[in-house]
């Protein structure tokens, strides 16, 4: 077991009595210093300051106490971001009705990527609504064509 799963199982216990889920644990450097970066987020998906704070000491208390990690550290506790892929189908499917961007591995109807909302995921076959001028058009693709999938800012 390496490092990272030994974090995710000390930090689990912590993590489900705060409700929230784990999205990514990973090492960062900021200039000199390690940083231990941990993406958690509310079921549906939010985040806010008060929980990522109440986290963080929790975590903190937890790392320190079973002294795994040898040198100095910071410790950043964070939401995903409004914009974070999504990893896996389980992901895709919850993010049914959500605004997303896909970049597609070949060309889907001349186009590279698209940007509208996942209106059905049926087995490997996704819908996207898209605006195109003042149309509303709709892309179907398939899941193995995806090179990225991420949420979406809708302006």
């Amino acid at each position: 077991m390496d490092q990272i799963e030994k974090i995710v199982e000390c930090i689990s216990p912590v993590l489900e009595e705060s409700n929230v889920a784990l999205y990514e644990v990973k090492w960062t450097n900021q200039g000199k210093n390690k940083v231990l970066q941990i993406a958690i987020m509310h079921e549906d998906g939010t985040m806010d300051l008060e929980t990522c704070a109440t986290v963080s000491e929790k975590i903190s208390e937890v790392l320190d106490a079973k002294d795994m990690i040898s040198f100095e550290y910071f410790l950043e506790i964070c939401s995903p971001g409004a914009e974070r892929k999504l990893r896996s189908h389980d992901e895709i499917v919850s993010s049914t009705g959500k605004h997303v961007y896909v970049r597609f591995k070949k060309a889907v109807k001349s186009m590279n990527d698209v940007t509208g909302d996942l209106e059905k995921v049926d087995g490997n076959e996704l819908t996207i609504a898209y605006r195109d001028k003042a149309a509303v058009r709709r892309v179907t693709f398939d899941e193995n064509n995806i090179d990225l999938i991420r949420l979406a800012v809708k302006l």
